[in-house]
């Protein structure tokens, strides 16, 4: 075979296989990635200023909290409140982990009651330590929960596993519809992303409550926070997709799976997540569905704006990305060139 033929078969075979190498790479570097994401903000949960609360900051809760900081390794920021109203506001609002009581007086006795629906993992963290401080300061410790899980739950994951099925079948919906609708107009695919976001917030609502009856949920609130997850998190691959084609996964999957959903606080509460992962979890998709779907579950009557906003601040955003870039990439045919076309 003659030289050129050689170097254009070569050419034509690495052509063909370049594609699939470059997956081949992304791939095992994405593999070590998304292990390493889940192992760094998971595994060795921390405590990191932990809110507290007391009704009556004496020498044997002060005694009490300073054996049970030290054992903790972290800070306890203790919040004193003058009643018991105000510290149960405190529980509701989720501004405290646990209340520090000392109830009957006596200089040897400690009440605390433990808030597990504000954070599971943080609760079993303060649990952990709380005896071995007791004894070390020599006072006897009686433990309570307020705000106690639900009992299909007793680990506190089911919100997390929700929230991550909202944003996986999300996006990968958004997906589908461009590998298998692509002739579908943006508006088009915006409506059918609506329509799978409904669809299968409902179906989530329906296996975890009404079927396997892990959770009591608010099922109206709960539908409408998952089809929203599911529906921005649609509209987030949306815009990826008209920004750089059919890579749109890959950087979808970097900001919801690999950062969003072990930063969202769901696996592992937020207290106990090192930095930034701590303070960008909730500016992101899952974050904010997590909180919100928290919130709609155990404190209902505190749910707050801020997780909406955030949805739907992205929600916007890539909506408008989605309008804008497609514009500028497919721009209508000009005037001129159409009355070109008649003429001729």
């Amino acid at each position: 075979m003659p030289r050129r033929g050689v170097l254009r078969s070569t050419g034509d075979v690495f052509r063909r296989t370049m594609p699939a190498i470059v997956i081949t790479v992304i791939v095992g570097v994405a593999a070590g990635l998304f292990a390493g994401s889940y192992s760094f903000n998971l595994a060795h949960p921390t405590p990191h200023r932990v809110p507290v609360g007391t009704l009556k900051y004496d020498h044997v809760n002060e005694r009490f909290i300073t054996a049970w900081d030290d054992r903790l390794n972290t800070e306890l920021a203790v919040r004193v409140y003058p009643d018991d109203a105000s510290a149960l506001r405190a529980v509701d609002a989720q501004e405290v982990f646990a209340l520090v009581r000392n109830e009957t007086g006596s200089d040897r006795d400690v009440a605390l009651q433990l808030v597990p629906a504000a954070g599971a993992s943080v609760a079993r963290v303060l649990q952990q330590q709380a005896p071995a401080a007791a004894r070390s300061v020599g006072v006897s410790l009686h433990t309570t929960e307020l705000r106690p899980l639900q009992a299909g739950d007793p680990q506190g994951l089911a919100l997390f596993y929700m929230t991550l099925a909202a944003v996986v079948l999300g996006f990968i919906g958004a997906a589908q519809l461009s590998a298998h609708a692509a002739q579908l107009r943006l508006h088009e695919r915006v409506l059918a992303i609506a329509c799978y976001s409904a669809l299968g917030a409902l179906a989530i609502c329906a296996v975890v409550d009404w079927m396997l009856h892990v959770l009591d949920l608010p099922v109206v609130e709960s539908w409408a926070i998952l089809a929203f997850t599911m529906f921005t998190c649609g509209l987030v691959f949306t815009a990826f997709h008209v920004l750089v084609g059919r890579w749109a996964i890959l950087p979808t999957w970097l900001l919801l799976v690999m950062v969003g959903n072990p930063a969202s606080g769901g696996a592992v509460s937020s207290t106990l997540l090192p930095e930034p992962t701590r303070s960008l979890g909730r500016w992101l998709p899952p974050g904010a569905s997590v909180s919100a779907q928290h919130t709609a579950v155990y404190f209902n009557d505190h749910q707050y704006v801020t997780p909406f906003l955030t949805l739907a601040v992205w929600c916007t955003a890539a909506a408008t990305t989605s309008w804008v870039w497609r514009r500028r990439r497919c721009p209508a045919p000009s005037t001129e060139g159409v009355q070109a076309g008649h003429t001729g």
